[in-house]
């Protein structure tokens, strides 16, 4: 089952015309590395006319005893792939990238965000500690959960650490995908504790320097491969003399080697350990612990501080005020400000002084409140936190997103229910809005609120569901949607997916911000006196050019949703907001209520809808598993059960993601169904089938499979089937 796999003829062929590199040239810039990767099953050549030239085609007899899979990297109850964790030293030096790995790196590089991070405004940092972690959000191919956790508070963070009591925490991906799609970074954790923590100091901070470094260097690595963005550096036990003097040499190397590998690293030391080696919390940054701090990018303060602890502060960080994070734990244990719902007490003192504030474990609203109630309590929180966490706003194109939360209750897909029942999928997040309640100024009763809402989805489990009401005295209202600190190219291709809910009868329209007195702009009116407000025209046919693309402008969708598009040409602009603004349509100035969900909204480059998209090849089947069928299943409907891996060639900085679909078609037989099965959603150039249901052969017959890799292009529109990679598994009874 393992021999090398031959090319057919036609794909060799494409091959050599397209002169393909290496798919071991990859990084995000290039095509995906795939560190040991297995052979594929043995690939065959089929007739011309039962196999489509761009189709791979590979052959199997089926065997029901196959190598276990690397336990580290798979479910042992589902087999399904996992993110993990390495709980010793020994575990990390020994730690090398194989092919499994490459299932937990991030897809989506770390975004441009302004005000960057390294500016001297206070941060917030979200430290997420729930239940142990590696809870549901450890499959990397999603999961069926039927209330899972979910953050989307994301414009008001800054980094992301995901914390656990594993020695080294590598957050799962689809943490550091959804949280580098907003702009945040992210950080792992290396922790010691107790008396084993202890000891494992010992063995690498009381020795020689190639000790420490070594682990350093193991840490940078792990960072580097995995794509996300540093360490907190958590040493919970005492530390003898030795081991105390080389941790500042130990902290500084690791920092100027992840500043030189990672771009944007970044290296935290929580308050615990002091200069003598001594277990005690500070609950500040003073004399004691200060040279952990000179030798890295922060430090994360203790929970148990009073307004005191800060002002002792002040007088000693000097200019790297913002690089100190005040510790809240938000379940409020011990002596703490604050905490729980009253945690904006905490950000008050904080603040009032210009520090960084550092959020432990938010998720208090999902661990200890009804989870019914999630969503409520969790806008809750963060409303009451709003005026103290200053948003960060996106500064690239293009911005497109269908507010799904990587969770849903059924899976939609452009109007159309995908697979019915629950799933959870951080991967999947989606661009998240500014969220809360917005009230028009002075005494008027005009309001907005957006809230995100799993009852209806337009693309992927949820919408953005916008409620408000048009006061007696004006004509409009308008929530802001993004924060922007764009510079527009020449033409932009703008487009919005909403419908009304109930009664509502309001026109719903795109508006924009500009901020540079040279702008010039068309196909727009001017709404601001400054004119710095602009409402563009909406399209009725899509322009002839990107009509591929957006050939379905103007028109209403299934399930009652409304496309609207347009296009804008603009000269010297810097786009800096985007709204969305909703208006009368009758003369009447009585007072409004409209509810207004909102499914997917996009702004892009028009030209870069013109560049050839790239194309998914050199797709492979490898590591395939059989199960024979169900007891009393046998006969000529009998199932096997197959898994497999999928890999292939793309390039990444192109792709938003792949959907991963199959069919089953059989010769001499029925023809199959006339569109393929969907099977899941992949965030790297591979993906795990598990226990897929296939039928039977008997002596003498071949079964067909065919995989389809679709890709989903960072513009957000749907790829002609006729492009998407392809592979066929032929199947036979030994």
């Amino acid at each position: 089952m393992d021999a090398p796999a031959v090319l057919t003829r036609a794909a060799a062929r494409r091959k050599r015309q397209q002169g393909l590199a290496s798919p071991e040239a990859g990084t995000p810039e290039g095509r995906e590395r795939r560190p040991g990767r297995r052979r594929p099953a043995r690939r065959i050549q089929e007739d011309q006319e039962e196999a489509a030239e761009a189709e791979a085609v590979f052959r199997e007899v089926v065997s029901f005893s196959s190598d276990p899979l690397p336990a580290r990297y798979y479910d042992k109850d589902t087999t399904k792939p996992i993110s993990f964790y390495l709980s010793s030293l020994e575990e990390l030096l020994a730690w090398t990238p194989l092919m499994e790995d490459s299932f937990n790196m991030a897809l989506e590089p770390l975004q441009c965000r302004q005000p960057p991070l390294s500016s001297p405004r206070p941060r917030t940092l979200l430290c997420h500690d729930m239940m142990g972690g590696y809870l549901e959000d450890r499959f990397i191919q999603g999961a069926v959960v039927q209330t899972p956790y979910s953050f989307y508070h994301w414009q008001y963070v800054d980094v992301f650490v995901y914390f656990s009591h594993h020695t080294v925490t590598i957050p799962p991906v689809g943490w550091t995908n959804a949280a580098h799609r907003h702009g945040v970074s992210v950080l792992g954790t290396f922790i010691t504790e107790w008396s084993e923590g202890g000891r494992l100091c010992e063995a690498f901070l009381a020795g020689e320097q190639r000790s420490y470094q070594a682990v350093a260097d193991q840490l940078v690595q792990i960072a580097q491969f995995f794509r996300f963005d540093g360490w907190l550096i958590n040493i919970e036990n005492s530390l003898s003399r030795a081991a105390v003097g080389n941790t500042p040499a130990f902290l500084q190397y690791l920092t100027s080697q992840l500043h030189r590998q990672v771009p944007g690293g970044l290296v935290l030391w929580y308050d615990s350990v002091v200069q003598s080696g001594q277990l005690k919390w500070q609950d500040e940054l003073n004399e004691h612990n200060r040279v952990f701090f000179d030798a890295c990018d922060g430090f994360f303060t203790n929970y148990n501080w009073r307004e005191e602890h800060l002002e002792r502060m002040l007088a000693l960080v000097g200019e790297r005020l913002a690089d100190v994070y005040v510790g809240v734990d938000v379940f409020a244990r011990g002596k703490v400000v604050g905490g729980r719902f009253d945690t904006d007490k905490s950000l008050e003192l904080i603040r009032k002084h210009g520090f960084s504030a550092a959020l432990f474990a938010p998720g208090w609203v999902y661990e200890c409140l009804e989870k019914k109630d999630f969503f409520q309590n969790q806008d809750k929180f963060w409303g009451l936190l709003e005026r103290y966490l200053p948003t960060h706003s996106i500064c690239s194109l293009p911005l497109v997103t269908s507010f799904c939360l990587g969770m849903g209750k059924r899976r939609v897909c452009y109007g159309q229910e995908q697979v019915a029942g629950p799933w959870y999928h951080p991967s999947a997040q989606e661009v998240q809005p500014l969220f809360g309640e917005h009230r028009l100024a002075g005494h008027s009763q005009g309001w907005v609120k957006t809230h995100c809402c799993l009852a209806d989805a337009w693309h992927g489990g949820s919408s953005l569901l916008i409620r408000g009401v048009i006061p007696p005295e004006v004509g409009s209202v308008a929530v802001r949607l993004f924060s922007l600190q764009v510079p527009v190219p020449p033409k932009i291709f703008l487009s919005m997916v909403y419908k009304l809910e109930g009664s509502s009868d309001v026109k719903v329209a795109l508006e924009l911000s500009t901020g540079d007195t040279g702008c010039a702009i068309d196909n727009v009116s001017v709404l601001s006196e400054a004119g710095s407000r602009h409402s563009p025209r909406p399209l009725r046919v899509p322009p002839t050019k990107l009509a591929r693309w957006v050939g379905r402008c103007g028109q209403q969708r299934g399930g009652g949703w409304i496309q609207r598009c347009y296009e804008v040409s603009l000269r010297e602009c810097l786009l800096q907001d985007l709204f969305v603004s909703f208006s009368r349509t009758r003369g009447s100035r009585e007072e409004e209520s409209f509810a207004c969900r909102l499914g997917e909204i996009q702004v892009v480059d028009a030209e870069s809808l013109l560049a050839p998209l790239p194309q998914v090849q050199d797709v492979t089947i490898s590591q395939v598993r059989w199960l024979p069928p169900a007891s009393g299943s046998e006969g000529p409907l009998a199932e096997l059960r197959l898994s497999c891996t999928l890999h292939w060639s793309y390039l990444l900085r192109h792709a938003r993601g792949f959907r991963i679909h199959w069919w089953q078609r059989t010769r001499g037989g029925s023809p199959g169904p006339e569109r393929p099965t969907f099977l899941g959603l992949a965030f790297a150039a591979q993906y795990r089938v598990v226990d897929l249901l296939v039928v039977a052969t008997g002596p003498g017959q071949e079964g067909r499979v065919e995989f389809l890799v679709e890709p989903v292009p960072r513009e957000g529109f749907v790829v002609p089937q006729a492009e998407w990679g392809r592979a066929a598994l032929v199947y036979a009874a030994p």
